[in-house]
């Protein structure tokens, strides 16, 4: 087995992460990827508001399912001080159930910094261009993800290649996102530099994630052509599969929308409504059946899936093309 400056600072033995989803990071895929020796990471909504349960009886409940290794997302752009506080809660929770791994995204990382590293936790900040990473990295990260532009989700404009030749001298790990699906994908970006590589649409197709049988067929079916960027859903280019309901809406927002977004006293508020929106109708999609009106978001890795399997067999998979 190759190690990998990410592998070491998190102590696992593939340096592969399961990204946190909204809504398809559901406890058992979490625990099926730590368990077979890379790192889940909860995503808190979805654990508590789409999969039902109390934050810290549901860490609880990863714990009985694996003793290895997971991680925790942390969104902290700047909103309400009602969620500060509760993401403020949730990482205290995520710290005292043994959590040591930490990802940020869509903001400043320094206050997460400054408290879990007193208890020897481990930041890694999304970032998908280098204004951000040195932003992240005034911040105190121990290391970055780089978002590329054949993620699913809020994908970024550069390619892994171009991400790679823009952050590498920033002297920190970092983990490539966006266009893995395969063994042998993931074995390049190694060989490249990254230290690590984060997978999602590749841990949707598996049996242990609870999406719908329809979304994960389609992954399997999709090609690159079919990945598309809407505005539609939170109001920035998020990718998702071309499917009929997509096709139908259109992927540009309405005219006030756009409006309201290039607004500085408008901004928050679409943004505010999108969300609510947004959470509304993923949280519906991850059970629709076939026919039903939804999103399902996928990035340009689909073109590399081909089946639905076990999450383990996926990282063990993945784990012997490093050694190849």
């Amino acid at each position: 087995m190759i190690q990998t400056a990410f592998s070491r600072q998190v102590g696992i033995e593939v340096p592969l992460i399961c990204g946190a989803m909204y809504p398809c990071s559901n406890p058992e895929l979490v625990a099926a990827v730590s368990e077979a020796g890379a790192i889940g990471v909860v995503q808190p909504i979805s654990l508590t508001y789409v999969h039902g349960h109390d934050f810290r009886e549901g860490l609880r409940y990863i714990r009985r399912l694996t003793a290895k290794p997971v991680g925790f997302n942390a969104l902290i752009e700047q909103s309400s001080r009602v969620y500060r506080e509760r993401m403020e809660r949730w990482i205290d929770v995520a710290l005292d159930e043994g959590i040591r791994f930490f990802v940020t995204s869509l903001g400043n990382p320094r206050w997460v910094v400054d408290r879990v590293r007193p208890l020897g936790g481990v930041v890694y900040h999304d970032v998908t261009e280098r204004k951000w990473a040195l932003k992240a990295v005034d911040g105190g990260v121990d290391g970055l993800i780089a978002v590329n532009s054949r993620a699913g989700g809020h994908a970024g404009p550069k390619t892994p290649e171009q991400l790679y030749e823009e952050l590498h001298d920033l002297a920190l790990p970092l983990v490539c996102a966006g266009g893995i699906g395969e063994p042998a994908a993931f074995a390049a970006i190694i060989r490249m530099g990254y230290a690590g590589a984060q997978l999602g649409t590749r841990f949707i197709a598996t049996t242990e994630c609870n999406a719908a049988d329809d979304y994960k067929r389609a992954i399997v079916n999709a090609g690159e052509d079919d990945i598309v960027l809407t505005e539609r859903l939170t109001g920035v280019p998020v990718a998702v599969i071309n499917n009929a309901y997509v096709r139908r809406l259109g992927t540009r927002a309405g005219p006030i929308a756009r409006w309201m977004l290039r607004h500085r006293r408008t901004k928050h508020w679409m943004r505010t409504l999108y969300a609510l929106m947004s959470a509304r109708r993923l949280k519906k999609s991850l059970h629709a059946g076939e026919g039903a009106e939804d999103y399902w978001q996928a990035g340009k890795s689909v073109s590399q899936i081909h089946a639905i399997e076990p999450a383990g067999e996926i990282v063990r998979a993945f784990a012997a093309a490093l050694s190849a």
